[in-house]
């Protein structure tokens, strides 16, 4: 095999977990290497991810039409009543609007979008091109907001600002304005809002059920099957239980700076972190025994339908190895329980947005020889999997081509998929799917297996 080499400049963004060597410098939380094809996304891209779910707003991106198009339907997130949120609407800037600007395009707009649609609130993205030519998007959405008499939120997600997390913090800067508008009239004090929840395939509906089986209510999923009046009434919860740490932590923390919110970090990935989850929000109740006692109730139902089911991939899969290359580490840590929890070893642990304390805590997660990575590309990628010879690769929809040129299984656990992989039913879909994957007989004729080309 041809020896893969890691570009210069990312080699403190590589570690190998080996015994004695220490992690305490590994680089993370910075702009991607020039020329390395990162598999990150932009900042504007980390805003939409976040908003898009937000069913009942128009979403418009002031900039080129090629913006609108890369985040059209960017999430598998669906909707239990409106869908505005699948429409992408764009003022496609042209030459003439980057010369004398697009306030008034933009403006035009929204007007004629909000008179169409009535929607509750719109969101206004800034792209690149507005950041340079200083179009005062502020201005435009505080005299539409009067006029119209909805919220009209401006979302700085310039690109070229920074990182994809930067886009996450626009976005909770966005959702800001609208938290503490509403009214917290009968909401109960065991009350909790689901954070970092895009509802992909229907996830948050599934989690609510948990929650709600426990006696908890559930004032509004931030932003899945999201409505605006939902958020304006979120401060009236008890508890923000924080699940994609990576896009909604900021968030979490401003409310609990400004209206006394608590939070806890949770993952409903696999049986062990779902089970921890629920539980974790039963002891912010001590004062409410019973909601404990149904949590047990909950969990042992649940994994008593789901565990012999497991054993029989189980068999299959010990013995295998995956590479793992998400978003947030928070969703890998939750991985690579669940891949034990089927016999499976993880070779390779990567995240694009994790930070110091989550590559501390991978270390100490992972196996001796595992790789871990910061901000990944291809390349490196590519190298990992086949000098470690893993047998699957778990990552999003820009991970998958790497998967199938190197022969090797390939599990979909980004946020265009349209399959349920959280809580227990969610296990049992992923454990699935890796076992289909992994198992297929059509690898055999992979290179790397011996097949012919």
């Amino acid at each position: 095999m041809e020896h893969i080499g890691i570009l210069e400049g990312r080699e403190k963004q590589v570690f190998e977990k080996k015994i004695g060597a220490e992690l305490s410098d590994i680089a993370c939380e910075t702009s991607s290497l020039s020329g390395s094809v990162s598999q990150r996304a932009c900042v504007f891209c980390g805003s939409r991810v976040v908003l898009y779910p937000v069913a009942d707003a128009i979403h418009i991106v002031h900039g080129p039409i090629g913006c609108a198009a890369y985040t059209w339907d960017i999430r598998g997130a669906v909707s239990s009543g409106p869908e505005l949120h699948r429409l992408s609407f764009s003022t496609d800037l042209q030459e003439m609007d980057v010369i004398y600007g697009g306030e008034k395009k933009l403006y035009l707009s929204l007007i004629e979008l909000i008179e169409q649609y009535k929607p509750k609130a719109a969101f206004i993205y800034s792209t690149c091109i507005v950041g340079l030519i200083g179009d005062d998007i502020d201005a435009v959405c505080k005299k539409v907001a009067v006029e119209t008499g909805i919220p009209v939120l401006p979302v700085h997600s310039e690109g070229f600002k920074g990182t994809k997390k930067d886009g996450y913090k626009a976005a909770c800067h966005a959702l800001m304005k609208l938290i503490g508008t509403g009214s917290t009239e009968g909401i109960s004090k065991l009350s909790i809002n689901i954070l970092g929840e895009f509802n992909l395939a229907g996830e948050a509906w599934i989690i609510r059920k948990y929650y709600e089986r426990m006696g908890i209510e559930v004032v509004s999923t931030l932003t899945g099957d999201g409505r605006i009046d939902a958020v304006k009434r979120a401060h009236g919860a008890s508890l923000n239980v924080v699940q994609c740490s990576g896009s909604m932590t900021s968030l979490a923390r401003d409310m609990e700076e400004k209206y006394g919110i608590p939070y806890i970090r949770v993952s409903y990935f696999g049986i062990e972190d779902m089970s921890k989850s629920l539980y974790d929000v039963a002891l912010h109740f001590p004062e409410h025994p019973e909601i404990m006692e149904a949590a047990k109730q909950v969990v042992s139902e649940e994994v008593k339908k789901l565990y012999p089911e497991l054993q029989k991939f189980k068999k299959a899969l010990t013995g295998k190895k995956a590479a793992i290359y998400v978003g947030g580490a928070f969703k890998t840590f939750s991985l690579i329980k669940a891949l034990r929890s089927i016999g499976m070893s993880v070779v390779l642990a990567g995240s694009q947005t994790g930070n110091k304390d989550d590559y501390r805590r991978l270390k100490e997660m992972c196996d001796e020889g595992t790789v871990i990575v910061d901000d990944s590309n291809p390349v490196e990628l590519s190298k990992f999997i086949l000098e470690k010879e893993a047998d699957l690769l778990i990552g999003g929809i820009k991970e998958r081509p790497i998967a199938f040129k190197l022969g090797i299984g390939f599990c979909d656990h980004n946020h265009e998929r349209k399959i349920p992989l959280a809580g227990f039913v969610g296990m049992y879909n992923f454990a699935l799917e890796v076992y289909q994957s992994v198992m297929s007989p059509v690898w055999q004729f992979a290179p790397r297996k011996g097949g012919n080309r």
